[in-house]
């Protein structure tokens, strides 16, 4: 059972890795510092999907690293 834990947290990472180099520059904390000079827009199209899928995946990484701590 641990061993299919660690290797879904694996997998999650992974893909939340992969999700966040995906979105654009310029967006969220990193705008903060120069990274966009435009105005403030609405996601829409992939670049809300992959916001989505970043919080689904954040969520389901900590909870699979709060189970695997907890077990």
């Amino acid at each position: 059972m641990m061993k299919i834990l660690q290797i879904i947290q694996l997998v999650i990472a992974v893909s939340l890795m992969a999700v966040i180099l995906l979105q654009n520059r310029g967006s969220g904390l990193a705008g903060i510092f120069g990274g966009s000079g435009g105005v403030f827009r609405t996601k829409r199209g992939i670049e809300k999907t992959l916001f989505t899928a970043t919080i689904i995946l954040s969520i389901l990484f900590l909870a699979v690293s709060l189970f695997i701590f907890i077990y």
